[in-house]
């Protein structure tokens, strides 16, 4: 197989070069479709490749990508934005997953590592279409947060894709802004687009919206089941946040109905316990949290809820409880996820103490 690398951009010269450089090894083709830069992007992506095409930014994610896709002349298409970067490790498995996939596949998953920890392991990630077959002729949908129905043979990797920001940036208006323009418009949002507009609502410390946009989400019954479980924690958070305390546990267990307990759903059924001063039911609830298997979902993963979250907080409950020599086991557990974290320092001289008395 042969892969078509496509990209949109606009004003990436602080970031092109890395992510391209970083594909060089795989991509049989690379098309950049930009949508209005005004820095130096197209004179990076010139050492790369010639096949640059313009595109007039219309406020349609989709609209770009599936313009990019039909410069493709590969078997398959791969997109990435600017800011991602395939790591060595990726890049080798990408080779050999071109010498070795099945004809019959038509759509390659991967992991979307969205942050990291303090020692640079990956620590939140989603699980995102990334390859699709070009004779299937796939189309993007919505606007914005755009995605590509999973119809077809999906073959599931563990393959990384990064994604890094060079720097901390101020969160961006635009998506919102097409949300707004949208509903302003009329437009009738399908059930991920309400999610999905929630979200970014929330992002801009929109709270009262966002619980209205995820209460209609939920209402549809119709949202991917992953969606719906992020959903819940999401919507119990921003209950939590305005105060609105008596909605936070319904809705946490709502999620329940879904599928198997996640620990972030746990781990925030502990804090309310642990915000309620019930510190036994609390420390139950962050105990379950670190049993659970690493996460096979293919929504969103965090990975310090299953480590160093419900390892330290079920610390600090058994402190409350009077039971140092149990906490101390807690805290160092949380201390293998974070061995340079002050908290768990803080505890370790704190147990020192107690358990000296």
């Amino acid at each position: 197989m042969k892969i078509s690398l496509c990209l949109i951009v606009k004003n990436e010269e602080e970031v092109l070069s890395r992510c391209l450089e970083s594909t060089r090894a795989f991509a049989d083709e690379i098309i950049i479709v930009d949508t209005g830069s005004t820095d130096k992007t197209k004179e990076i992506a010139k050492r790369f490749t010639d096949k640059i095409y313009d595109f007039e930014w219309i406020s349609d994610f989709s609209a770009a990508r599936n313009f990019a896709f039909s410069k493709a002349t590969m078997d398959y298409q791969m997109w990435l934005d600017a800011d991602d970067v395939v790591p060595a490790k990726s890049v080798e498995k990408i080779n050999e997953l071109k010498k070795n996939l099945s004809d019959d596949v038509e759509i390659v998953a991967m992991k979307y590592v969205l942050s990291f920890d303090q020692q640079g392991n990956p620590s939140y990630h989603s699980t995102r279409e990334r390859i699709f077959k070009r004779s299937k002729n796939y189309k993007w949908i919505d606007p914005v947060h755009e995605c590509i129905p999973l119809i077809g043979n999906i073959h599931y990797t563990d393959i990384e894709i990064w994604h890094k920001k060079t720097k901390i940036e101020m969160v961006s208006t635009r998506n919102l802004n097409i949300y707004e323009s949208l509903e302003i418009s009329g437009k009738i949002f399908t059930p991920r687009q309400l999610y999905y507009y929630a979200r970014e609502l929330r992002d801009h410390g929109r709270l009262h919206k966002a619980i209205v946009y995820y209460e209609k989400f939920l209402e549809t019954e119709q949202g991917w089941f992953e969606d719906v479980i992020t959903c819940c924690y999401d919507l119990a958070v921003c209950y939590k946040n305005i105060g609105q305390t008596s909605k936070i546990l319904p809705t946490l267990l709502t999620s329940f109905e879904y599928d198997t307990p996640r620990a972030s759903i746990c781990c925030e059924i502990g804090y309310y316990y642990k915000n309620e001063k019930k510190y036994d039911i609390a420390f139950r609830w962050f105990d379950l949290a670190t049993k659970l298997a690493n996460s096979t979902s293919v929504g969103f993963v965090h990975a310090d809820y299953t480590g160093y979250i419900p390892n330290v907080e079920a610390c600090v409950c058994l402190c409350f409880l009077g039971d140092y020599e149990k906490a101390k086991e807690y805290n160092e557990k949380a201390a293998l996820s974070r061995p340079d974290c002050p908290s768990v320092k803080q505890n370790r001289e704190y147990l020192k103490t107690m358990l000296f008395n």
